[in-house]
């Protein structure tokens, strides 16, 4: 995806020019490739722009997501009491294959919350 107009962009991600306009001007994503006259947009804008309309529906105020965007650990997402997950700022909004890392996850959390040993679950479940 790559070479989309202004048009194109808006139309990918519903966001109006003057919402475009103001999430370059804040830092919240690059500006485009060419120019004012001859801008051009890409998959990194769109990203950018679907990252930022996640994290304001979570809740999160620009400054909010300012701060969590240049944190370098990742974006702390709390689970439950005691448990947080923590996400690289790069893969919120990205696409990325969601339940394939939702069933990692879950076996990480499985694996460090169980009573059992690994191997005695692997028996068990025979």
């Amino acid at each position: 995806m790559t070479g989309l107009k202004l048009d194109d962009l808006v139309g990918a991600t519903g966001a109006t020019p003057r919402h475009i306009r103001y999430l370059i001007a804040e830092g919240f994503m690059p500006p485009p490739m060419g120019g004012r006259t001859y801008a051009t947009y890409s998959a990194v804008h769109v990203t950018a722009i679907r990252r930022y309309e996640r994290l304001r529906s979570l809740g999160f105020p620009p400054a909010a997501i300012r701060l969590l965007l240049d944190a370098r650990e990742g974006i702390p997402v709390p689970i439950m009491p005691g448990l947080t997950l923590v996400i690289a700022p790069e893969l919120i909004g990205s696409g990325g294959d969601v339940a394939t890392i939702a069933a990692k996850g879950a076996m990480k959390i499985e694996e460090l919350l169980s009573k059992e040993a690994p191997d005695e679950r692997k028996h068990a479940a025979r």
